[in-house]
């Protein structure tokens, strides 16, 4: 018998004794379940360190009189999250006006099953800055005698394919500017540090030393006994009821054992957040889900090694690690299983508990036995079944609500909260205390997220998919496929049908690239199948030929793109109130002539954009805004959060309301004036100016004379109900200009090709125009939130600037290609990094934009001025393998059959420039 029962029931079994028995029940019929007795499992449920309580002074518990009337900060969580956030405060000497409430007790919550690993890599350097700070902040505590479990024992990531060898060669690449030691190694080298992996089918692996372990409990009661010894008060067995605000900022925290009035709110509740969340009015949205995540432990193993590495098989969704001479072995199955679907969220220990599911576990099981044999012939001592919380993006949620003022989130952080929690509990008490962070952390803000993803049966789809990317081969452009088809605009079915592979940005459906006739396939029905854009590769990707044609309709014909998901605002007040706040809101002039468009940034005090967007006077009083469109919701609350008091000032997300079509290229001026009376000459209807006009049998379409790609052509806002009239006529009218459709990634070469800077990953709230060659668009002489930074950063010189590089001797049939975050070198030294990459089908060559610095022997950075630029000779580095490069400084004249003046007078990026090109005309 594989396994066998003593007197009490209990089950001794061998994993290799696990795996038949369920073999053998499965292949008698795949629906049998296996027996509890047999599986060998009586469900411990009980965390790492369960048993291992650190001395924790705790308050008074399960009554009244000791929690205060007053609080200044109420952090509601007393899991890592929330004594890391509690810490930090502390530390920056707000200890005695910090409150944390637990509904339980401390660690109670998904910090008592987590499994303790400290890994440092993560998918972009915000992430990894905040690790990093949190394996710091754990050594002090070790080095001052606060028990963390911290231990150093490196972590061995293996690859079973080529592809996730490229994937540890950009790592690898990238760990020079991330300042992560690794190294690249062979198979028979992992056997070496790890003599129980198998390692026959192994491509290689990335070993990284200083990586490690830690016991997520004691880390979260060591940080709330220091925050305690410093002010800080705990109670426990309080749960927050409800969230109070006044004019739209945190007022008093409700709780069961009384009121409390406080100043700011920090939502640290795990996967009760979103829960949490709606307690206020209005509704925090805090979108994230409960999922099962399973790890089992065995009994302890005989000789293994207490410093043995994490091991992290990723092929095989797995990853196993040593704990008190036990294995410990877990994974992020392919398709997850979302927890607590019925709704109820349980708040007694008992009751997360969650059953084990064997057949569920079973893929996890087999690539365990398959990297680890002898784990085969360990005994089995528990599987612990946790519920852990997810977001829609699988990322951290972070940041102050757009809601509520001063009501802050830290959740979502998907099983590695005990790797997020040093760095991301510093970067929310210096939000709270400074009003900013040293940290750059706009990409897990709170603010980048819309209603529809707080959805509960969207997030419950989301949710299967989800934690598999935690450990998926991720390409270049990754696409979720649950949760689509949700924002379509009216064109949607139309674009469809020809042929439009799609993506998805912040729930709208956007045609990536179009499929040709000829490889078009329709279903019985007559309808297109709904197809998601894949890349799939490192290299040339399969789509290449055909955004090859759409690039060049755009440049030499007629291109027409679907923009709808652009963010877009109206702004409007009955006298001046409106062009008073947006000129404080935006470093460039926005008081021009009605009819005009300026493209403007947004800064913080630091000078780092908050925004980068266009507005349209509309009228004296009235502006529209169109933003990116990640910004939705970002952009909004910026705004709102300056709106004056009184109301003067009318702000409206018109977003849904307009269907945008681009249309670019040469030939769109007379192909427009086909389909309206209005004189479209440059004279009357120039560059970067705006008119509302009738086009077909249609009226009140916004038309703006620019594409946001360079070319020449308009995007025109049409009222929805006359989207799909306008789109015909285009499509008929243009065939004799050989119109063609153009998707995504034609609309990014181009703005790639000409230098143009997107937000989120040129433009950040670290990054200022200075930096980035758009001094030209900051207007010095007014007053604007941002200006004192900018003149000192203009005065002193930037420490750092955005530049173009073209590589040379790159193969792109052959070789890798560059697809953002590859390390810059300028004469055989370390400079900065790639942003945002593409293919140039004009140059036809690959162009990298990205920052580059200047450092000097010690590391310091130092001014970088053009000299310094144009003197250096540049290579990419892409998977270890580095490409020289030419540099430009400025926005390149691409050549065209079809050369026009217009065309050529706007650049995105360049220093001297006095104003925008219409307005210099008018002067």
């Amino acid at each position: 018998m594989p396994c066998s029962i003593n007197s009490r029931g209990t089950a001794f079994c061998k994993l290799n004794g696990l795996l038949q028995c369920h073999n053998i029940y499965h292949s008698v019929s795949p629906s049998i379940k296996i027996p509890k007795e047999i599986a060998g499992i009586k469900l411990c449920c009980r965390g790492l360190s369960s048993s291992q309580k650190v001395s924790y002074k705790s308050s008074k518990k399960d009554t009244s009189e000791c929690l205060p009337k007053q609080a200044k900060v109420t952090i509601c969580g007393g899991g890592i999250m929330g004594a890391a956030v509690a810490y930090h405060l502390a530390k920056l000497g707000w200890g005695p006006h910090t409150l944390v409430l637990e509904q339980g007790s401390v660690g109670g919550g998904t910090t008592w099953h987590a499994a303790g690993l400290l890994g440092i890599f993560k998918p972009t350097l915000a992430q990894v800055k905040l690790c990093q700070s949190s394996v710091a902040l754990y050594k002090e505590l070790e080095e001052q005698g606060y028990p963390t479990g911290w231990k150093e024992c490196g972590s061995l990531c293996v690859a079973r394919t080529s592809d996730r060898m490229t994937v540890y060669r950009r790592m690898k690449a990238q760990s020079v500017s991330w300042n992560i030691p690794c190294e690249l190694i062979t198979p028979e080298r992992a056997k070496e540090i790890c003599p129980l992996i198998n390692v026959d089918d192994l491509k290689g692996a990335l070993w990284i030393p200083g990586d490690g372990v830690g016991d997520p409990y004691k880390i979260c009661t060591s940080l709330l006994q220091i925050a305690q010894e410093k002010g800080v008060q705990v109670i426990e067995n309080c749960s927050v009821t409800g969230i109070r605000s006044e004019h739209r900022k945190v007022k008093v925290i409700e709780t069961n054992l009384g009121a409390v009035e406080s100043e700011f709110f920090v939502n640290c509740g795990g996967f009760w957040a979103r829960h949490i969340g709606q307690l206020s009015k209005p509704t925090v949205k805090v979108p994230v889900h409960p999922v099962e995540h399973y790890y089992l432990q065995t009994k302890p193993v005989p000789n293994l090694d207490s410093m043995t590495p994490v091991v992290r098989d990723q092929d095989g969704y797995i990853y196993f690690r040593e704990l008190n001479g036990c294995f410990l072995a877990g994974g992020f199955e392919p398709v997850a299983k979302p927890a607590f679907e019925d709704g109820y969220i349980p708040t007694t220990p008992g009751e997360r508990r969650l059953s084990e599911d064997w057949d569920h576990f079973f893929i996890l099981l087999q690539e365990m036995l398959h990297r680890v044999p002898s784990l085969g012939d360990a005994v089995l001592d528990s599987l612990t079944n946790g519920p852990e919380a997810f977001s829609p993006d699988c990322k951290w949620i972070v940041g102050q609500a757009p809601e509520i003022r001063n009501y802050f989130v830290a959740a979502g952080m998907k099983t590695v909260g005990i790797s997020a929690a040093g760095g991301v509990g510093e970067a929310t008490a210096e939000w709270i205390v400074n009003k900013r962070t040293k940290y750059d952390m706009y990409e897990l803000e709170v603010s980048r997220f819309l209603g529809l993803h707080n959805n509960i049966k969207f997030l419950r789809d989301r949710m299967r998919e989800v934690p598999g990317l935690h450990y998926k081969l991720q390409y270049p452009f990754n696409e979720f496929k649950t949760g689509r088809n949700l924002r379509m605009s009216p064109i949607y079915p139309k674009l469809r049908e020809a042929g439009a592979v799609f993506g998805q940005v912040m729930g709208y459906e956007r045609p990536t690239w179009f499929k040709p006739p000829s490889a078009l396939e329709f279903m019985p029905n007559g309808v297109q199948p709904f197809e998601v854009a894949e890349t799939n590769t490192f290299a040339k990707p399969p789509w290449f030929n055909e955004v090859a044609e759409e690039y060049a309709a755009c440049r030499e014909t007629v291109g027409l793109s679907d923009y709808s998901s652009f963010t877009k605002l109206d702004l409007w007040s009955k006298g001046r109130e409106v062009v008073d706040v947006l000129q404080y809101l935006c470093s460039n002039d926005v008081d021009v002539a009605v009819g005009s468009i300026i493209h403007t940034g947004m800064q913080n005090d630091q000078g780092g954009y908050e925004n980068d967007c266009s507005l349209a006077r509309i009228s004296e009083n009235h502006y529209m805004m169109i933003a990116p469109t990640i910004q939705q919701t970002r952009c909004k609350a910026w705004i709102q959060h300056h709106l004056p008091a009184d109301g003067s000032v009318s702000l409206s997300d018109v977003t849904s309301m307009f269907t945008a079509i681009c249309i670019m290229g040469p030939f769109t001026r007379v192909l427009l004036q086909e389909l309206t009376d209005t004189d479209l000459s440059p004279k009357s209807f120039p560059f970067f100016t705006y008119k509302e006009m009738d086009i077909g049998l249609a009226n009140g379409i916004r038309v703006m004379n620019l594409t946001h790609t360079g070319e020449l052509g308009y995007v025109l806002y049409i009222p929805n109900e006359f989207a799909l009239h306008v789109y015909n006529c285009l499509i008929h009218a243009g065939k004799k200009y050989e119109i063609r459709r153009a998707g995504y990634y034609a609309t990014r070469a181009l703005r790639v090709e000409k230098f143009y800077a997107f937000w989120g990953q040129d433009l950040d709230t670290s990054t200022t125009p200075l930096e980035c060659g758009r001094t030209w668009r900051v207007k010095f002489e007014k007053k604007f939130i941002g200006r004192d930074a900018l003149l000192k950063q203009r005065d002193e010189g930037v420490k750092r600037m955005y530049i173009q590089l073209l590589l040379q001797d790159h193969d792109p049939e052959t070789d890798y290609w560059s697809w953002g975050g590859e390390p810059i070198y300028r004469n055989g030294r370390y400079v900065g990094a790639t942003t945002t990459t593409g293919y140039g089908y004009t140059f036809k060559q690959l162009v990298c934009l990205g920052f580059v610095r200047n450092f000097d022997d010690q590391g310091v950075r130092q001014r970088v001025t053009n000299d310094y630029i144009l003197s250096g000779s540049y290579e990419v580095d892409i998977g270890g393998i580095r490409y020289p490069a030419k540099v430009n400084l400025h926005s390149p004249i691409l050549p065209t059959k079809y050369p026009d003046q217009e065309r050529e007078s706007y650049f995105a990026t360049r220093d001297k420039m006095v104003t925008e090109p219409i307005l210099r005309q008018q002067q």
